[in-house]
């Protein structure tokens, strides 16, 4: 019987794991918010700005990969100051842009630095939490994503209206390198902390004694690893869904405001407001499916019913994108928005399948695969979307999302199959 933990910092954890978060997509993010403005200014068309949008992407799911063998050999406490640092840096630099190349180099650099980070995060919860606490911990951090956008929107808007797109990105960038100064000086892994209890220490590796000695033993990586992410049908069910379930965020992330703005003919200020609520939406489907998931294993249900059942649901939801094509009154596009991204919020633990699947040393490169793959919809959504609208009518962009979700909800029914562990042999 596993002794109750003494201390809790897990949960402290967690919540740098969230700030972090919230940060990362802040500086993803705040691009959507400039989009309108740059685009006056730099003299962009649509096309050229869905390339903006994706140049981030083109590093990052390039990266993801080479970022999960990162994340199994360096500790998080010196990668993530890293990573923080130098996007950071990238960030605050895309204030003193006057060219589209220039543009493009700042937002593909903001992609190289951070595309170990959600491998990193998932490699920090599986530390620090045991399994049956993992999915409510995976869906408290990924709602920084939305949680932090929902009421950073209205924020961000407000900071461009006074200070320009060009000072909404130095005060982005100037967050994120104090936060990463921060990071360095607190975190640490379970069995470096002293600020953890045996106890606690017993209580988080309950079901996974051996962890801590498998990190210390782990071998060299060989390219024959490699070829463990990619031959077995159920980790692809995986990586489809991902790039399906990418793709509804991310139009969330790049033309949103545009859309608004633009095409539905919003006032800015207005557009900041409104935007929020979409956002507000995402994150309380993350945290309702975290915890509704973990409610249903101590209650007994399968790990198929449990994990699958918020991802799907979540999909089917994430279709009701394509209703705004069906009205012009703003009450009912915002409320067919918020339902898909409610519903994209939902089914956005599937960090947790990469936890309970991956091959047990291979958990970093799985999740960088994983990531590449569903972050190859952030390169070709938003170019897509661009050549999508460039006649000026959005509908077709809504059907093609509205789709992606559909296919991402097949994939998990039909791909994906039983939830185990994938045992490799090491002779």
């Amino acid at each position: 019987m596993t002794t109750k933990p003494t201390t809790k910092q897990r949960y402290k954890i967690l919540m740098m794991v969230f700030i972090t978060v919230v940060i990362n997509y802040l500086d993803r993010s705040n691009i959507s918010v400039a989009a309108f403005a740059i685009a006056d200014d730099l003299d962009l068309n649509s096309v050229q700005m869905g390339l903006v949008f994706s140049a981030f992407a083109w590093t990052y799911a390039g990266l993801q990969i080479p970022g999960g063998i990162l994340v199994d050999k360096i500790k998080a406490r010196f990668l993530y100051s890293l990573m923080l640092v130098l996007w950071s840096f990238a960030t605050l630099l895309q204030g003193f842009v006057n060219s589209f190349s220039m543009l493009i180099g700042l937002r593909a650099s903001v992609g190289i630095f951070e595309a170990p980070s959600y491998p990193t995060n998932n490699s920090i919860v599986t530390k620090w939490f045991p399994e049956k606490e993992r999915a409510s911990a995976i869906g408290i951090y990924t709602s920084g994503q939305y949680i932090g956008l929902a009421f950073l929107t209205p924020l961000l808007v407000t900071i461009q209206n006074y200070m320009g797109w060009r000072g909404l990105f130095i005060v982005s960038g100037v967050i994120g390198l104090i936060w990463g100064i921060i990071w360095f000086k607190i975190y640490r892994d379970p069995e470096d902390s002293r600020k953890v209890s045996e106890s606690e220490l017993e209580y988080i590796n309950q079901d996974n004694k051996n962890y801590s000695n498998e990190i210390k033993l782990k071998k060299k990586f060989e390219w024959n690893d490699l070829k463990h992410a990619f031959i077995y049908r159920k980790l692809w069910g995986l990586y489809i869904g991902q790039f399906c379930l990418g793709a509804t965020a991310i139009f969330f992330l790049t033309w949103f405001p545009t859309y608004l703005v633009k095409y539905r003919g919003l006032d800015f200020l207005q557009s900041g407001f409104l935007a929020s609520i979409p956002f507000l939406a995402a994150f309380s489907g993350v945290i309702l499916a975290g915890f509704t998931s973990d409610f249903l294993i101590k209650k007994g249900y399968s790990n198929e019913f449990s994990r699958k059942m918020p991802i799907i649901f979540g999909m089917l939801l994430s279709t009701f994108i394509i209703g705004a094509n069906y009205t012009d009154n703003t009450f009912f596009v915002i409320l067919f928005l918020s339902l898909a991204f409610f519903g994209n919020g939902l089914a956005s633990i599937t960090w947790i399948f990469i936890s309970l699947m991956a091959p047990k040393r291979l958990i970093g490169l799985t999740g960088g695969v994983f990531n590449l793959i569903g972050g190859l919809s952030s390169v070709v959504i938003p170019v897509s979307i661009g050549f999508l609208v460039k006649d000026g009518d959005f509908k077709p962009a809504l059907f093609f999302i509205g789709g992606l979700a559909l296919i991402g909800l097949l994939s998990y029914v039909f791909l994906v199959g039983d939830i185990k562990r994938i045992e490799i042999d090491e002779n």
